[in-house]
């Protein structure tokens, strides 16, 4: 099957379907490939606080059953495949996926996001979202109180345990290395804290909780130096190595970065005009349910744009 469309969304976490919802506002019959995670990252965070008008936590999986359906109501069609190629090169664009239908589109916002970067170790797929986290500022409230742990060295490690040290009663940062790449300013902020400690030349080795609760309990860290294991009794873990975006389909075919992320101007436009970017695939910063939504409004509003100017609304 070929399918043609004026708008073809990719991605269906935050981004993706907000764009849906003001793309079908705006007429534009966008059709929306939701891909492997439909969703995305939110549907395995157990409660979300910080999402706006939503007075008591709400199960992420929730959330996004509820924005798909509101994306839905509005005229977006919802396709559950994943995009297996696509093609930049030629006008209209093209994307194929994996049932092997093809959808040409005439503009497309790419909006699939990006995967934390994960350690490897036991327990760390069991305790996901219940206990352990990627996000301070998602989760962070949670653990008000408690004792907790970072695991990093970078920039947004620091940035981790500054935000966690104010709140919880002890933050401890493990680190593989005795050397940060983090910023001599923000490693020295976190220093002065009282109550963070450090575990450095250190790599975690096991997360150990409850199963029946579902909640961490303790981190069993080794010291790459001396071989010795201690664990550390721990309400939460944060992880703060790195994410990765998932922008392999557009290599070679738009502007990335260095670390692969798109680039996109202030309008969310990319390399390729009528291609747009919108959420985690860009956004190396925030990385936050709202802002990625705010994205994706804005690349809609700016796609509808462009298909009036061209003439090809």
């Amino acid at each position: 099957m070929v399918e043609d469309t004026k708008l073809l969304i990719i991605g269906g976490g935050p981004a993706g379907l907000t764009a849906g919802i003001y793309a079908a506002r705006a007429k534009l019959d966008p059709i929306l490939i939701a891909g492997p995670l439909p969703g995305g990252q939110l549907t395995g965070t157990s409660d979300i606080e910080n999402f706006p008008g939503f007075p008591e936590p709400q199960a992420g999986m929730q959330l996004m059953e509820n924005m798909q359906r509101q994306a839905e109501r509005v005229g977006t069609k919802i396709v559950l495949d994943e995009v297996k190629s696509l093609d930049l090169g030629r006008r209209p664009f093209s994307a194929t996926v994996s049932s092997g239908d093809e959808y040409r589109a005439r503009s497309i916002i790419f909006a699939t996001g990006a995967k934390p970067r994960m350690l490897g170790v036991p327990g760390e797929k069991e305790f996901l979202g219940r206990g352990l986290s990627t996000c301070a500022v998602c989760d962070g409230a949670f653990y008000r109180g408690k004792e907790v742990a970072v695991v990093g060295g970078g920039d947004s490690a620091m940035e981790e345990a500054g935000y966690l040290a104010k709140i919880c009663r002890k933050v401890t940062v493990i680190h593989r290395r005795s050397e940060f790449r983090a910023s001599k300013i923000m490693i020295e902020r976190v220093r002065a804290m009282p109550n963070v400690e450090w575990e450095l030349d250190s790599a975690v080795t096991a997360i150990i909780g409850d199963n029946a609760r579902r909640v961490v309990t303790a981190v069993v860290v080794k010291n790459l130096k001396t071989g010795a294991e201690k664990k550390i009794s721990v309400a939460g873990i944060f992880l703060a190595i790195g994410h990765t975006p998932e922008t392999s389909l557009v290599k070679g075919q738009v502007a990335l970065d260095e670390e692969g992320y798109i680039v996109v101007n202030e309008r969310q436009e990319t390399s390729v005009p009528g291609f747009f970017a919108a959420g985690d695939c860009h956004d190396r910063r925030w990385r936050q349910a709202v802002t990625a939504a705010a994205f994706g409004c804005s690349a809609a509003l700016e796609a509808e744009r462009y298909l009036t100017r061209e003439g090809l609304a």
